[in-house]
């Protein structure tokens, strides 16, 4: 590997879907409850952290929220509901088959229990080589500790990875660490697109 060899590596949530996943999943859970959206927002915020820095499961989350909130419906109609609440991001999933092998690609994935072990088995995420997601090493961006995870398992230095976030903090926390920051908005895709050519020369 030579200094001008350059990779990349993405954020999952609001790059790879469109919108938030926690945003569409508790209108989800609102719809299908017929809670108040604002109260199912207010307990699930509340505790998400739990989940991204693997604190606790996905059942004791809900249990959790469904307790405060006075939803009824049990874990196993939950789960489901949860992790249909993914809008792909067809157009960076194009992307990503188009980069070529020599180009290493990283994900850093501020995540959940289930919700992570659902994209490992997607067949799509094959093409990545290293995946990072919080609540399995106990840090969520923009903490530096999560970056260093990254770096790692990418086994690059810093300096030749450009980090894609949808979240202007993460990208400062990047660039604060060390790699190529790329702001991301899934209406920008084109111009997205040509700003990470340029920095993979390709």
């Amino acid at each position: 590997m030579t200094d001008q060899q350059r990779h990349v590596a993405f954020d999952w949530g609001g790059v790879f879907t469109i919108g938030t996943f926690d945003g569409r999943s508790t209108q989800n859970m609102a719809d299908k409850s017929g809670v108040d959206v604002e109260k199912v927002r207010e307990s699930y915020f509340r505790h998400v952290r739990q989940l991204e820095v693997g604190a606790w499961s996905l059942p004791q989350f809900w249990e959790t929220v469904q307790g405060e909130t006075g939803m009824t419906f049990p874990y196993t109609e939950f789960e489901p509901l949860y992790l249909g609440s993914i809008w792909d991001n067809e157009a960076m999933y194009a992307t990503l088959e188009q980069l070529p092998p020599r180009v290493r690609v990283g994900l850093l994935s501020n995540n959940y229990p289930v919700v992570s072990d659902h994209l490992r088995r997607d067949s799509r995420f094959a093409r990545f080589d290293a995946l990072v997601f919080s609540n399995e090493i106990g840090h969520k961006k923009p903490a530096p500790e999560s970056f260093a995870a990254l770096q790692d398992a990418m086994g690059l230095p810093a300096a030749q990875v450009a980090f894609v976030d949808d979240v202007q903090e993460n990208i400062d926390a990047a660039k604060a660490f060390g790699f190529h920051g790329i702001l991301y908005h899934h209406d920008q895709h084109a111009p997205f697109q040509a700003q990470l050519r340029e920095w993979l020369a390709l």
